[in-house]
């Protein structure tokens, strides 16, 4: 008879394996922040040749973080059923994953560069720019693949600690390279003292290089990490198909890309209609996007421990363990996120006042943010229910409910509130909000039904309340 998984256990789980991603997605979100700000130092031309694929930036990461989420689910139930050869074998496949995936990126990639910014109707005077900086970062898909694929799989070991060392300093590089790529040789004051400082003055280039080289850097530590792993390292195993891993790995990555891919689109749509609005609204919206984001990091962290921890409770067909971590993951993450909705709900003027000067842009950036700040709870819930989903494969549902979410509320409510009847920032965001709030609605009916959980087919007396 298994012993009873007690919440102070879960609780404990959890938290070790969630504060390395959490701390990651921290400093790569004020990286990120830093980086944006040194390219918007040169120009509005320098800042929309970066922004004007960036939607494109997305759907590729996104169709490669849907295929590592197959691996994901396979290789923590693996190590939860002490079955590690098999994990290794799983690993294994990464690597030929990260090379096919990187190889045909690389080739699409580059091949359309030339006419990307085109098809995203990006102004004829930025569209060389813009290709040129596309068409530089994505010269090192291998390694961003690598990045992307091999973190998932160390994540998937319990291993946090890592991808977020390898993050973190592929972030660090990339600063450190803008800064001395982007801007020319200058004099600058610190702590009283001035000297000069050595620049390449390439502006958009120099800082498309910067990315690119940190990129190799990252792709390089990350692949020798996952061979030196001691649970999944590939060492000594082949890299060929095997269909007997691919299978089911391709199952679960297969609706996780659709998704993603839906959803990527939808934020296309969603962008382009906002667009009609005028630049106030634009401008607006894009920051309060990027102010927004910093406040999903708790969750996102816990995602991924949500992913590992109840794929190893399957794989150890421990239903009590499943239970437990599930039930204190969606209490931690409400209480987390009913905290960080207050704060953004307070210091949505703050916020907004961090990347511009413009009133109009404040005053209507921090009322979309006080409206999002109250659904932040429900958000936060749907993010981790995924996460226990991708757990155990479940990832059709997610994708059937994400489409009707996505494409049957937010762009249906936009097109009828912002395109037809005329309405403002707020309207579309109020779809955005009631987008959120269907999506957290759907899944968590299927949570408590239980359908999920592959465990409850052999107890259904249990299959209520979810687990």
């Amino acid at each position: 008879m298994q012993l009873t998984y007690s919440r102070r256990r879960a609780l404990k789980a959890i938290l070790l394996l969630a504060w390395p991603t959490v701390l990651e997605q921290i400093l790569t979100t004020a990286v990120s922040y830093v980086d944006t700000a040194m390219v918007g130092r040169i120009d509005k031309y320098a800042s929309a040749a970066v922004s004007a694929t960036m939607t494109v930036n997305w759907l590729i990461g996104s169709c490669i973080s849907a295929l590592a989420i197959g691996f994901l689910s396979y290789i923590s139930r693996a190590i939860g059923a002490k079955e590690g050869e098999l994990a290794k074998r799983a690993a294994a496949q990464t690597v030929l994953a990260a090379l096919v995936s990187g190889a045909l990126f690389t080739v699409l990639t580059l091949s359309l560069a030339k006419y990307i910014p085109i098809w995203m109707r990006a102004d004829v005077e930025i569209q060389s720019l813009a290709s040129k900086y596309f068409f530089i970062i994505y010269t090192p898909m291998l390694f961003r693949s690598a990045i992307i694929v091999f973190g998932t799989v160390l994540r998937a070991a319990g291993d946090t600690k890592t991808p977020m060392r390898v993050n973190v300093a592929t972030n660090i590089v990339n600063v450190i390279l803008n800064f001395l790529l982007i801007f020319e040789t200058r004099e600058l004051s610190l702590f009283g003292y001035e000297f000069t400082m050595p620049g390449m003055g390439l502006g958009v280039v120099g800082a498309a290089v910067g990315s690119a080289v940190s990129f190799v850097v990252g792709g390089v530590w990350m692949t020798v990490s996952l061979y030196k792993s001691p649970v999944v390292s590939p060492k000594g195993m082949r890299i060929r198909p095997d269909g007997t891993i691919l299978r089911p790995c391709l199952t679960v990555a297969l609706p996780a890309a659709l998704q993603m891919f839906a959803t990527s689109l939808g934020y296309v749509a969603f962008s382009a209609m906002i667009n009609t609005l005028g630049a106030t609204s634009t401008a607006a919206h894009g920051i309060a996007n990027t102010a927004e984001s910093a406040f999903y990091i708790p969750g996102y962290g816990m995602q991924a421990a949500a992913s590992t921890l109840i794929g190893n409770a399957y794989g150890e067909k421990n239903i009590d363990k499943m239970r437990a971590i599930s039930r204190m993951l969606l209490i931690i993450e409400t209480i987390v996120m009913i905290i960080s909705g207050a704060l953004l709900f307070t210091f949505a003027e703050n916020m907004m006042s961090l990347f511009t000067k413009d009133q109009d842009v404040i005053r209507v950036g921090a009322t979309v943010l006080r409206m999002v700040a109250l659904s932040e709870p429900i958000y936060g819930v749907t993010v981790i229910i995924e996460g226990i989903f991708r757990g155990v494969g479940d990832t059709l549902y997610t994708f059937f409910f994400s489409v009707i979410g996505m494409w049957g509320v937010r762009i249906f409510g936009t097109f009828i509130t912002v395109i037809l009847l005329k309405q403002n920032l707020t309207a579309a965001w109020g779809c955005m909000i009631a987008h959120n709030v269907a999506l957290g609605i759907m899944l968590t009916i299927r949570y408590l039904r239980g359908r999920w959980n592959p465990l409850l087919k052999k107890q259904p007396e249990k299959a209520v309340a979810g687990i």
